[in-house]
């Protein structure tokens, strides 16, 4: 398998970098947090406009059609700047899902038109109250709502930066779009969270190493102690060795079988562990500093930490590896193995 990126995929990834690097930073978190606000407007519309939105969709429907391997390295930088705004929720797996179930729904011809996904799975769904539209998981099939048409409840979140909502709704006042793909649904939003946890991991040590060139402890910088280098050397370590393990989920998801399955969750679990083994380390580093608002290192200690309990625990995604493992060959040579392929 192949995983040299194109030049396109290079180029998106930039693109994302730069746009999200520029709108979303320290400032911008701690003027929306004093705000109580999860949504930034102005950041939307420049992802609009730079078709980040309309990556996944298929040209059928005005879309790039692209693969979820393009929207990852989006979601990396997504995750660097935790960002507030449902991109990869939306764009990832609400949007590709309802062109697949209605094609012809107007909410596909709105570039800056947020679907939001309420899956069996998860308890509350996130942003429902600003989507244009809510597809609804019921028995397997796929009920679609506006906000208006359901009643929403704050639910409680760690992550001062997500707005959660539990939903109460009656069929009657819901499209039946039939029977969906929940679990295609539920394999893009896992990758896409592990992706987001290689940016949280990464913009964690990032901000350790920072700190530990500037602060000075006995004459020099705490960086040079070796307490300190090993801490941030072991999470880079686990970030290296997570990173390709989601870019193989990535390359792989569309395979929709139970060998992609369980690269999704192996991507999942070891991303987001990585994260939280990155946000604690930096916490550390910044020693008493880190468990105040003042330092920002706890934003992505508690997005990792929402993201691990959504769209599969750990135990869930542990048990889908397992059923791979026990009911298919093992080995280097299954490496890449395909479920209809190795039977």
């Amino acid at each position: 398998m192949d995983f040299t990126l194109t030049d396109e995929q290079l180029m998106f990834a930039e693109t994302a970098r730069t746009l999200l690097g520029d709108t979303c930073t320290p400032d911008h978190w701690h003027k929306m947090m004093e705000q109580g606000t999860a949504f930034d407007a102005a950041r939307w519309g420049q992802i609009v406009d730079n078709g980040f939105t309309l990556l996944m969709l298929p040209e059928a429907v005005g879309g790039m059609g692209l693969a979820e391997l393009d929207l990852a390295l989006i979601a990396i930088e997504a995750g660097y700047v935790a960002l507030p705004e449902p991109l990869l929720e939306s764009a990832g797996v609400g949007a590709p899902m309802l062109a697949g179930l209605a094609p012809d729904h107007p909410a596909l011809g709105d570039p800056s038109a947020i679907i939001a996904v309420a899956p069996a799975i998860n308890p509350v769904v996130a942003n429902a109250d600003i989507a244009t539209a809510i597809l609804i998981e019921k028995n397997g099939r796929a009920f679609l709502a506006t906000p208006d048409q359901v009643a929403l409840t704050p639910a409680e979140t760690i992550d001062p930066l997500r707005r959660l909502f539990r939903i109460e709704w009656d069929e009657t006042n819901a499209q039946d779009l039939g029977p969906a793909d929940w679990g295609m649904a539920l394999d893009r939003a896992a990758l896409f969270a592990a992706a987001q946890g290689l940016g949280l991991a990464q913009r964690s040590v990032d901000l350790a190493v920072a700190y530990a060139k500037d602060r000075m402890q006995f004459g020099k910088p705490i960086g040079s102690y070796q307490a300190v280098k090993h801490h941030l050397a072991s999470a880079q370590t686990a970030i290296e060795f997570a990173r390709p393990v989601v870019m193989a989920a990535a390359a792989g998801i569309g395979h929709a079988d139970v060998h992609s399955r369980a690269r999704v969750s192996h991507a999942k679990i070891v991303a987001l562990e990585a994260a939280e083994k990155a946000a604690r380390a930096s916490i550390q580093v910044h020693g008493a500093m880190g468990y105040s608002w003042e330092v920002d290192v706890h934003l992505f200690l508690k997005r990792t930490l929402a993201l691990k309990a959504a769209w599969g625990t750990p135990t869930f995604h542990r048990n889908r590896i397992a059923t791979r493992v026990f009911s298919q060959p093992v080995g280097a040579d299954q490496t890449f193995a395909r479920e209809n392929e190795h039977a």
